[in-house]
């Protein structure tokens, strides 16, 4: 089941989504963090001051549309000044929220958890903070981390940095204010066992526990002779070993059960906020866990056994309070399982609408392909001639095409886009290849004209920079059908840009737009023909997981005469000796990238270090040489120009952020000297790195690694020792996880709770066959009523990182 709130509110917003972003401001320090498709700042502004607020009291409303307002000014404050906008935003979201879920569902998983006996309303508004506000939301809530504390041992078996159990009588307490801090209270123990004595510390810190009838309190709960168990981690002490402020609990008698929920047991660690104490949160779990007898099981039997999956209400129980490891292990694989079963359920139906869907097929005979044949001066590669043929077959087909083609940088993507976009020229259909920038336009752009105008082909550019009489005449010969290809970025989208026959749509990096974005240009037509591509390789776990509604074709084999590239890692100090190697290039009439890392929080401090390195090197380094500088913050035409400037060879050294990771192809370029290379990640540092080998000339590329951690060196040595793109990204999968291969916040990654696409591979799997194998027998799911309800209620939530 699904963690819902307690009534959807009345502003139509999504609470979640909002506080996850304020969360994650906080976390990034304020540096107004940029996201897939706008800063933080400017998603507020947005988001606030479109949502409806008739619902709401004048006072709020009025304070809802100031704070709307003064994230229009966010890039402009301080960092202190951002901070207390962010902590103010949090309060007023929780207070509106508050106020919208004051009334329950009749649902019993929906009640709110101030009406759940043992929680009561002081607890249920701390719980709120964490977005938590019915049954459902906590007890899907799950813990991020466990304690064992299930292992007791003996005094005299303790051994430092193990995490145990001791059960002891009390010898001596005492509880005393600390003679340093008037604000800290020490309670100290001395338990022995038959096999010794330990001195255990335990430190309260609040005014509260300063009280002298507190303390003495205290006192009399640990007297001597009474049994205690104590939980903790056993470190040592000038005392010798003891435990690091451990958990107490008085027992009965030696052999008593320990009742506690945080001694003597795999004790659960909750992700918390402010407000909220560890404690807190596993009280509520306990009160909340007996009411799950009963509790729906939507999975259909049959699947659970054959993959020897435990029942929902079991698995919810061990979530939070493991009997054992082998317990808290089946739990965790049922809840795994369950995750990518939906997600892939929702997948395989949204392919399945797509194939009931008819569009009229393509012809893979014409002219125009085999002219194109003819007049290429290389032969295609096994890869590419495969992946063409997959291609072709589909838009034979009377369903529109959904394929996704993945190619190494360097791999011939864009011949096979050609051919694409000519098979459906040919057969009365105009075209439409979209990119995320406008360099990767522009270099689009530049290399069809090359390919088409022999073929007596008109293809425009359509990008933002492109003045208003070129623009209405693009838009006029596309609206009567006289301009059969247009290539562009996200201007293609846009109100105004009207095709007469749109048959094929190519979008080019597919993992830099949202579904949304790619569904506005593919409405530009009537179920045209989709073809995406993306030189970042994905391992598969990522593929099923992101694009499990579209076919996959590899381009993996390289054309004939690419040059390897020498790839090296250098110490910081270790500098001069890759400006030598620039210096020995540029002699011999070669040319050389130099990579600046984006590290500073405001784009203006980035902009400003780019062009200081930029004249250092320029002054210091090579001064006899030619430095351009391209940087994010150029307008496009004056990206344009030093991107032309360095292509025509009138630079010999171009300083550049990662603007130049796709779409700038320079064959003399040899050399590629990527400053702080442990700040990027390995896939991106394979795409820069294929700006150069380009040419007939061998090429290089220098990672400079300014740190001294041995998991960065570890990486980067990965990418010094292979070339192969799809092994890089398995093993940037792998090295840092799926959230930071694909970008923070970017990734459109659906919203896991406990699934791993590293870890989990293996049910990842297991759960897409399953959901295959059940909608193959049921597409509609009539024979399983809780399934299908609690699959519509899931999906919005499974797919709403990946719908933008």
């Amino acid at each position: 089941m699904p963690r819902t709130s307690v009534r959807r509110p009345s502003v139509s917003l999504d609470w979640p989504r909002l506080q996850r972003a304020l969360a994650i401001e906080t976390e990034r320090g304020f540096c107004n963090l940029q996201g897939k498709t706008s800063r933080f700042s400017e998603y507020l502004h947005q988001e606030l001051s479109q949502a409806p607020l008739q619902h709401l009291p004048t006072q709020v409303r009025d304070r809802w549309q100031q704070t709307a307002a003064a994230y229009a000014d966010y890039p402009n404050l301080s960092t202190p000044e951002r901070q207390h906008l962010v902590v103010k935003t949090r309060q007023l979201l929780y207070e509106v929220h508050k106020q919208l879920t004051a009334a329950p569902r009749p649902d019993p998983w929906q009640q709110s958890l101030a009406k759940i006996s043992g929680i009561g309303d002081r607890t249920a508004d701390r719980l709120a903070k964490l977005g938590l506000y019915t049954l459902n939301d906590l007890i899907y809530y799950f813990p991020r981390d466990y304690i064992d504390y299930a292992r007791q041992v003996a005094i005299r078996e303790l051994e430092p940095g193990q995490t145990v159990t001791l059960v002891g009588t009390v010898r001596r307490c005492n509880c005393f204010t600390s003679p340093r801090n008037a604000k800290l209270t020490i309670l100290e123990l001395v338990l022995q066992d038959r096999s010794g004595q330990i001195r255990l510390s335990r430190f309260y810190a609040g005014a509260r526990y300063a009280q002298r009838a507190w303390q003495e309190q205290q006192k009399r709960l640990y007297a001597p002779q009474t049994i205690v168990a104590a939980s903790g981690l056993v470190k040592t002490s000038k005392y010798g070993l003891t435990l690091d402020n451990p958990e107490l609990e008085v027992l009965e008698h030696a052999g008593a059960e320990i009742e506690s929920l945080s001694v003597g047991r795999i004790v659960p660690v909750y992700p918390l906020t402010e407000g909220i104490s560890p404690g807190i949160l596993r009280r509520a779990v306990d009160r909340v866990l007996p009411l799950l007898s009963g509790y729906p099981d939507p999975l259909p039997a049959a699947i659970a056994r054959a993959h020897g999956l435990i029942g929902l209400e079991t698995a919810l129980r061990q979530i939070h309070f493991p009997t054992d490891h082998d317990c808290l292990a089946q739990a965790r694989r049922r809840l795994i399982f369950d995750e990518f079963f939906y997600l892939q359920l929702s997948l395989l139906q949204r392919r399945r609408q797509h194939q009931q869907q008819h569009s009229p097929p393509v012809s893979p005979q014409g002219k125009l392909i085999e002219q194109f044949y003819g007049q290429l001066p290389f032969e295609l590669t096994r890869a590419q001639q495969r992946v063409v043929a997959e291609i072709l077959a589909d838009l034979q087909q009377p369903i529109p095409m959904n394929r996704l083609v993945q190619g190494d940088v360097g791999s011939g993507k864009t011949v096979v886009a050609v051919i694409t976009l000519l098979a459906a020229i040919q057969s009365g259909y105009q075209a439409a290849l979209m990119a995320p920038t406008e360099v990767l336009a522009e270099q689009h752009y530049r290399k069809l004209l090359e390919w088409l105008t022999p073929l007596h082909l008109p293809v425009e550019l359509l990008t933002g920079s492109v003045r208003a009489a070129k623009r209405r005449q693009i838009l006029d010969q596309l609206a009567t059908g006289e301009l059969p290809l247009l290539v562009g970025t996200h201007a293609l989208i846009q109100e105004g840009v009207t095709f007469a026959r749109l048959g094929l749509v190519i979008i080019d990096e597919q993992h830099r737009f949202g579904v949304a974005q790619r569904a506005k240009l593919q409405a530009k037509g009537e179920l045209p023909h989709v073809l995406t591509m993306t030189a970042t390789p994905i391992p598969r776990t990522l593929a099923l997981t992101l694009h499990g509604d579209l076919e996959v074709s590899q381009i993996d084999e390289l054309p004939p005469g690419r040059q390897p590239i020498q790839t090296t890692v250098l110490r910081r100090g270790d500098r001069p000796h890759a400006y030598d190697l620039i210096r020995r290039e540029v002699a011999q009439g070669r040319q050389a990238y130099i990579i600046l890392p984006l590290v500073e929080e405001s784009e203006k401090l980035d902009l400003k270090s780019a062009i200081a390195e930029h004249d250092r090197l320029q002054s210091d380094i090579f001064p006899n040489f030619r430095v351009g500088l391209l940087h994010g913050r150029m307008n496009p035409s004056e990206k344009d120009t030093a991107i032309q400037a360095f292509a025509k060879r009138e630079l010999d050294i171009l300083v550049a952020t990662t603007v130049v990771e796709v779409g700038v192809d320079v064959p003399n370029a040899t050399v590629m000297l990527i400053e702080h290379a442990e700040r990027f990640g390995l896939s991106q540092l394979h795409q820069l790195r294929g700006r150069v080998g380009r040419g007939r000339y061998p090429s290089f590329c220098i990672l400079l690694n300014s740190s001294r951690s041995d998991a960065a060196k570890q990486r980067l040595n990965v990418l010094a020792q292979s070339q192969d793109g799809f092994f890089i990204a398995e093993m940037d999968l792998r090295l840092r996880g799926p959230g930071e291969v694909l970008g923070t916040r970017q990734s459109g990654l659906p919203d896991f709770a406990l699934a791993s696409l590293v870890d989990d591979q293996d049910c990842l799997e297991d759960a897409r066959q399953a959901a295959a194998d059940l909608l193959a027998k049921d597409p509609e799911l009539q024979a399983y009523p809780l399934l299908r309800s609690t699959l519509k209620q899931r999906r919005d939530r499974l797919l709403e990182g990946m719908m933008n």
